[in-house]
């Protein structure tokens, strides 16, 4: 495996790359040596981060426990992610990906905590806006998504069982906004898998493992096809889905999710789909 390499892209960002991690940063501001200084600090934060998980990778897939502890940053955040959710089944590896980019985003406020910054680590992102302005973020095949006004610091994720990683449901797409990017990549992890009609002959699954040897879901049967669906199907196992997402809200784990299939959509909580120009 090759090593980190850092380099900046149009509108003035910063591309982050390592084996499989893909992130882009983006600080906002006129002062050039500011955000010069932002992004040097993303980047020592980031040459690292990859063997540092690599260490650890072994209990990180591993299904979660309370008393676990990490030694890696990012490690601590996912453990952090899923311990609300134990002691039902989850890993630290759902919330790798948001994990990865609270951590990039922690490194460069830590440069310059007034300016906007987001980190886009593959669809998980984690942003910070000092002023409370909107955030607004494309979710593919569905629209815009747009922030609370008032929000800060929060992070945003999409999963579903088209998407990069195996999902136990049927899901479309389900985004989530959450405190932290690990907080919400966790949370659409868990929503996606319960958007689900069990047992359905028009949806196909096999065993995680012979996708992939390495998957943290073993022999657990993840979604290969989804078929004709009737509304009334994609009605209740949206209902599904939507009741451990008000669940997650009323604990304060996460401010909102939205969830598609087929043509149902249904909101939880904050935020909004609005027709306008994106940002990320």
């Amino acid at each position: 495996m090759q090593g980190a390499a850092a380099y900046r892209l149009s509108g003035n960002r910063l591309h982050l790359q390592h084996g499989p991690i893909d992130l882009i940063l983006k600080a906002e501001g006129r002062d050039a040596a500011m955000i010069d200084r932002v992004y040097a600090g993303a980047e020592r934060r980031f040459r690292p981060l990859l063997r540092e998980l690599v260490a650890e990778l072994t209990d990180l897939r591993r299904p979660g426990v309370e008393e676990r502890a990490f030694s890696g940053m990012v490690a601590q955040r996912m453990q952090r992610a899923i311990r609300p959710h134990l002691p039902g089944f989850v890993t630290p590896m759902a919330a790798v990906a948001g994990a990865v980019a609270d951590e990039i985003l922690a490194a460069a406020r830590a440069e310059a905590p007034e300016l906007r910054i987001w980190a886009n680590n593959g669809g998980d992102i984690a942003f910070a806006r000092p002023d409370g302005a909107p955030f607004r973020s494309a979710i593919p095949g569905i629209g815009v998504f747009e922030t609370t006004t008032g929000l800060r610091q929060a992070g945003l994720s999409s999963s579903g069982w088209r998407g990069r990683s195996h999902s136990l449901g049927i899901a479309d797409c389900v985004t989530v906004l959450a405190p932290t990017a690990a907080a919400a990549d966790v949370a659409a992890t868990l929503i996606a898998n319960a958007v689900d009609l069990p047992g359905h002959a028009a949806i196909g699954r096999r065993p995680a493992a012979e996708l992939a040897p390495d998957s943290d879901l073993g022999m657990r049967l993840v979604t290969v096809s989804v078929g004709a669906l009737t509304p009334e199907e994609c009605s209740r196992a949206l209902d599904a889905g939507q009741g451990v997402a008000k669940h997650m809200q009323s604990r304060g784990l996460i401010h909102g999710a939205l969830l598609a299939l087929g043509a149902g959509l249904r909101m939880v909580g904050e935020g909004q789909m609005i027709e306008a120009p994106v940002g990320v």
